[in-house]
């Protein structure tokens, strides 16, 4: 019998909602860990949740992800925004942002999967996001429409006096925050949210959203947009932030067209991340959007490069080098497959829900899911006379199988072309959906091998909808 695929990307199961993901690896009774901080996407109606739980998955295997429970509740029963997690001595540190992010708290644990207990207030705000440097200070950063960092002390919960910095880097000059310093606008390379800042190379790297308020045509973007994790760097944890680049955007697949624009192919939405080294390959995890609103996120994870200029300056995602150097930097693309860089299994039971390509926007979504049932499928909805589905990437291996079969359904008769490599690349199957009928099996029309891109065509006069496929 054919096994589901249960990891891909997103990387935990589909019936689980954890945006805003910090990673985070730590070394607990003699194994390492890849551990996951975020929130919990589960009232519905509206962000996040009032429990935080904790997922991991050993180093040497990003598919094999293991649920720990809720390791933090708020202290008053509110609901928790972003946290994060640090780790100074033998004990792990949870920064809580109970009641919507308006209050902070630092909770304990001797383990990194918690519980996290013994919680004290802090003087931190929004989306708190923790440095533990190589000399054992602590620096935290943090802000919505403006940003802070400041120095703490032992306690890891007190401001030490005199460090607390305003607008290390220029921010959005936006409503939602009307206190807003107005002194510290940057139209073109606005502070959002999701502070996460990192050490790397010796380099002080803050992550955060970006809002672009300026079009950005290559991607895509004509309208103020925050779907990006964006980063500065600087030689000290507190100032003096350079200007770095963006590493990722959860747009989809990002279309090039013939006049030098792109064209996005996945609804985009806030994005909250960070990055980790895990078995020397840098990753960045970040958050894309399932449904029709912002209220059921997905973790999600990418490769990245990280290269240091002879100038010093960091270099972030897709890297170009020239003569060995980079020289620039722009986002990783956006991916079916993940940390399964070699592509997904194509002989596996696979959901439509791990589309990273969803055409035309705003036409069909995946479907959130909630019940929590071992290999559930988030199914794509809304499917129309047009829409194409795409998954990056899948792996055939050495020999081409012979059919593909399909599940899914339509109100009336419609048509699916199967192709490979890009969404007007060569066809290889081809078959009908009948009302009534949900099972369909086709065979390939040309041979198929090695790590591809599949997509799905639909047309026709109906609505359709589209659980999962596998080839054989």
């Amino acid at each position: 019998m054919k096994q589901r695929l249960r990891s891909a990307n997103p990387y935990l199961p589909l019936w689980e909602h954890i945006p805003d993901g910090e990673p985070r690896v730590f070394e607990y009774n003699g194994e390492k860990r890849v551990y996951v901080y975020g929130s919990h996407d589960t009232l519905k109606t509206a962000y996040c949740g009032r429990d935080q739980v904790v997922w991991s998955a050993p180093v040497d295997d990003l598919t094999d992800w293991k649920y720990h429970g809720v390791c933090y509740t708020a202290t008053d029963g509110s609901v928790l925004y972003a946290p994060d997690v640090v780790q100074k001595g033998d004990t792990f540190y949870l920064y809580a942002a109970e009641c919507c992010g308006g209050r902070v708290m630092v909770a304990s644990s001797k383990n990194p999967a918690g519980p996290f207990t013994d919680p004290k207030p802090t003087k931190l705000g929004f989306d708190p996001g923790v440095l533990v440097d190589d000399d054992g200070r602590v620096y935290a950063y943090w802000g919505f429409c403006s940003c802070y960092c400041a120095e703490l002390e032992d306690d890891m919960a007190t401001i030490k006096e005199g460090t607390l910095r305003a607008h290390p880097m220029g921010h959005v000059p936006d409503g939602w925050n009307p206190n807003a310093d107005k002194e510290h606008i940057d139209l073109r390379d606005a502070f959002f949210e999701a502070s996460s800042p990192r050490k790397i190379n010796g380099k002080y790297v803050y992550v955060y959203s970006k809002r672009y308020m300026t079009p950005v045509p290559e991607l895509g973007v004509y309208e103020p947009c925050n779907g990006f994790l964006s980063y500065k760097w600087s030689d000290s944890p507190l100032d003096g932030f350079k200007e770095g680049g963006d590493i990722s955007f959860n747009g989809g697949e990002i279309i090039k067209l013939p006049d030098g624009t792109g064209q996005q192919t996945y609804r985009w939405g806030n994005n909250h991340g960070g990055l980790v080294e895990i078995n020397g390959q840098w990753y960045i995890f970040y958050h894309r959007h399932t449904g029709t609103d912002e209220f059921a996120r997905q973790g999600m994870i990418e490769p990245v490069d990280i290269a240091m200029g002879q100038d010093g300056k960091i270099y972030i995602g897709d890297i170009t080098y020239v003569n060995g150097e980079p020289v620039s930097s722009k986002p990783v693309e956006e991916t079916s497959s993940g940390a399964s860089v070699n592509g997904l299994d194509a002989y596996k039971i696979i959901s439509a829900g791990y589309a990273c390509h969803i055409s035309p926007l705003r036409q069909a979504y995946v479907k959130p899911v909630y019940e929590q049932v071992d290999g559930v499928s988030a199914p794509v909805v809304g499917i129309k006379d047009g829409t194409t589905v795409g998954l990056r990437y899948l792996q055939f291996g050495t020999s081409a199988p012979k059919t593909v079969t399909v599940s899914a359904s339509a109100d009336k008769p419609m048509s699916v072309k199967v192709r490979v490599d890009s969404f007007r690349g060569r066809v290889i199957a081809e078959f009908e959906i009948k009302p009534g009928e949900t099972e369909h099996r086709a065979p390939l029309t040309a041979g198929v091998i090695g790590k591809r891109a599949v997509y799905f065509e639909f047309s026709g006069g109906g609505e359709a909808e589209f659980d999962c496929f596998t080839f054989d």
